[in-house]
């Protein structure tokens, strides 16, 4: 059975695997990709100044509206937006994907908030505050890191029910804060928060992991729950994947995630994962092994 088609709007670097780059994530797992950029750069910021070439705002509504009127809309069952370049971007994909919750009322919207990180913020604040206003209330599901989670929420999140209670004020009935604070040292924690409970999903931490962890683990986690996996094993894969895929290529000394190179960890990723449930049935705790153990 062929999967669901998903949507991607963000990002579009030439070289590496950040932003939009992450179609190839879902491609390889099986989901035919739709790709809307909103933003073109040769490579990720963080590799140097470049030139970059945001969609205008006027012709990113004019492709957004193009789309929400495709024949074959129907067959796209989950959105994923990423890096805005511009506030006007938000309404325009709020209205694509309303267009897709139209034609399949299953569909699933995530929306990855790129606004920044503990240095502070790398989008313009009125960007930011687009994420939070405009695309967050129509959001099904929200994947923030930390900080992101405390800027738009105004809220601590220094401690797990902290970041727990600022997760649950957001509009989205499912919340995933990635660099969450782990209970156990040397680890970083990934939290799916719902209205009932919270299930941390811990490993150990990599250093200078490479960019694009976020669209990674959204990608995986995205596929995962179309396959129709409960919501605590699609988490576990998904962080499992990005675990493996970043150990990997930090191991090889990739300034990138490999994705082509290791393709096996995003289709059947080896590595264990701690998970603990909070609120709700007790959870199975599954060791992980150190990044250095990861073939």
């Amino acid at each position: 059975m062929t999967s669901a088609a998903v949507l991607v709007v963000s990002s579009h670097v030439v070289r590496g695997s950040v932003g939009a780059r992450s179609a190839f994530v879902l491609e390889r797992l099986g989901h035919r990709v739709w790709s809307l950029p909103t933003v073109i750069l040769p490579w990720h910021p963080g590799h140097g100044r470049a030139h970059r070439v945001p969609v205008p705002a006027e012709d990113f509504k004019a492709l957004a509206a193009d789309l929400a009127r495709a024949p074959w809309l129907g067959e796209v069952g989950a959105v994923v937006s990423g890096y805005l370049a511009d506030p006007a971007q938000a309404t325009a994909i709020a209205d694509l994907v309303a267009a897709v919750k139209a034609r399949n009322p299953d569909a699933l919207y995530l929306c990855d908030p790129i606004l920044g990180d503990d240095g502070g913020l790398y989008v313009r604040e009125d960007v930011a505050a687009a994420q939070r206003d405009v695309l967050m209330p129509v959001a099904d599901l929200a994947t923030p890191n930390r900080f992101e989670l405390g800027w738009l929420t105004g809220r601590p999140v220094d401690s797990l029910p902290a970041v727990a209670d600022a997760a649950r004020t957001l509009s989205p009935k499912k919340v995933v804060v990635t660099s969450a604070p782990a209970m156990m040292r040397g680890k970083i924690a990934s939290a799916l928060v719902t209205a009932r409970d919270m299930v941390v999903a811990e490993t150990p931490m990599i250093e200078r992991a490479p960019s694009g962890t976020g669209d990674l683990f959204g990608a995986l986690l995205v596929s995962r729950l179309l396959e129709g996996r409960p919501d605590e094993q699609a988490l576990a894969s998904a962080v499992a994947g990005t675990f493996e895929l970043v150990a990997r290529s930090v191991k090889a000394g990739s300034d990138e995630l490999d994705l082509a190179l290791h393709q096996d960890s995003l289709v059947r990723p080896m590595a264990l994962v701690d998970t603990r449930r909070f609120g709700g049935p007790a959870a199975r705790r599954r060791p992980a092994p150190k990044p250095d153990a990861i073939p």
